[in-house]
């Protein structure tokens, strides 16, 4: 008696499973939409920038308002907490040379909105005194949002890996 009905009911799931999964397929076979790799890449520019200029305010403006920084001592809640983060990180460590390299030549943007996009890469910095410097790299991953016209990040973390 109940036989028919759960082979019916595979039938479905399976049907829009495999609708679902042929959709995303399509979707992350074609390349992101240029003007979304330029705002995207637009803004990976201005933090770089305003990492190596110890500018808190600005890469705080790059972010949500309620986005999350992951760091190696834990999460940071919301666009105002970052900006505090940064500027108690630059009063004792001034970074310059800091290059962001996201890992291929697209984000991933979202196939059912189209309003978030991920990714991730490399990043490399000095820091020290002159004449002594000190070379770090990790590797970090971003998810962006879009704010009306706007992306904005939602969520980034990093690590840092030991020197090579």
């Amino acid at each position: 008696m109940h036989l028919p009905v759960l082979r019916g009911l595979a039938l479905l799931i399976f049907v829009l499973l495999a609708t679902s999964f042929d959709g995303f397929a399509q979707h992350n076979n074609t390349s992101t939409d240029p003007q979304i790799t330029q705002q995207i890449r637009t803004i990976n520019r201005a933090y770089d920038d305003a990492f190596n200029n110890n500018d808190a305010a600005t890469i705080a403006a790059l972010f949500a308002e309620d986005a999350v920084l992951v760091t190696d001592r834990g999460p940071i809640h919301g666009r105002k907490a970052i900006e505090n983060w940064f500027s108690g990180v630059f009063q004792v460590w001034h970074p310059r040379n800091h290059i962001g390299t996201p890992e291929g030549t697209d984000p991933h943007v979202s196939c059912f909105s189209g309003d978030e996009a991920w990714e991730t890469g490399e990043w490399s910095q000095t820091e020290g005194k002159p004449g002594h410097p000190i070379q770090s790299r990790g590797y970090s991953s971003t998810i962006y949002i879009r704010e009306g016209t706007a992306w904005k990040i939602a969520m980034t973390s990093y690590n840092v890996t030991p020197a090579k």
